[in-house]
């Protein structure tokens, strides 16, 4: 009884284990990229949401087959599709609107990836899964330099984070130098201000938009007198 339990014909063998051993190590990997940047979902997000997605493959492989007769018959591929809609109410989750600039897209597209990984692996495409997940770093690492290279449109807006010293014309300066640079700038907003010190410090948010590289803003503003920090929004960084 207890072999007719255990075994691949039962879907519940040593093969069926070592999908899910797949699942988990490819979903670890992937979701250990994300961890190193400090997205809202890391390393145990995408082990969870791998591991689970194969699981429910599995079941939707083998988890029907004492039902099966003459009468009945089952479409494993119904319960893969519930997958994908499942996840995809997980990574709406992930994406939410700051200052009307959308974030979490990517790492909700990490999340559906992972799940796909899953799926592949509980369902016995082995290669597949590792294919993709090796996909997944060629995106993640070596896009970025090749979107960098490309010429930006003057319509590209980019929000900037400058924390200067009050009471020197910080600010004046700062928008001179956008002027300067060929940016226009909209939206400009203070975050925080600190009255304790003489002068205070104060933070301000501002969007730029402009065809000229953002590294050769920042640097400009970082040299004015009176200006603490000067920073470009990074996308793919966890806001606070």
């Amino acid at each position: 009884m207890a072999l007719a339990l255990f075994g691949e014909t039962a879907g519940q063998g040593w093969i069926q284990i070592a999908e899910l051993a797949l699942a988990l190590v490819l979903s670890a990997a992937i979701g250990l990229e994300r961890e190193l940047r400090q997205q809202s979902a890391g390393l145990r997000t995408h082990t969870v949401v791998g591991v689970a997605a194969a699981l429910i493959m599995l079941v939707s492989k083998y988890g029907f087959t004492d039902v099966l007769g003459d009468h009945v018959v089952l479409d494993p591929s119904r319960v893969a599709a519930q997958i994908v809609s499942g996840i995809g109410f997980l990574g709406a989750g992930l994406i939410f609107v700051r200052r009307d600039a959308v974030r979490g897209l990517t790492t909700a597209a990490v999340v559906w990836l992972t799940a796909a990984v899953g799926m592949a692996a509980g369902a016995g495409l082995w290669l597949l899964a590792i294919v993709v997940t090796a996909a997944h770093y060629l995106v993640v690492f070596a896009f970025p330099p090749l979107v960098a290279l490309l010429p930006r449109s003057k319509h590209t807006a980019t929000r900037m984070r400058l924390t200067y010293l009050d009471k020197r014309g910080a600010l004046r300066a700062a928008l001179a130098q956008c002027a300067e640079h060929d940016f226009t700038v909209t939206d400009l907003s203070v975050e925080q201000r600190e009255q304790e010190r003489e002068p205070p410090v104060v933070t301000v948010w501002f969007t730029v938009t402009g065809a000229a590289p953002v590294s050769e803003l920042t640097a400009a503003l970082s040299e004015i007198d009176g200006v603490l920090t000067a920073a470009a929004e990074d996308p793919d960084l966890r806001l606070p």
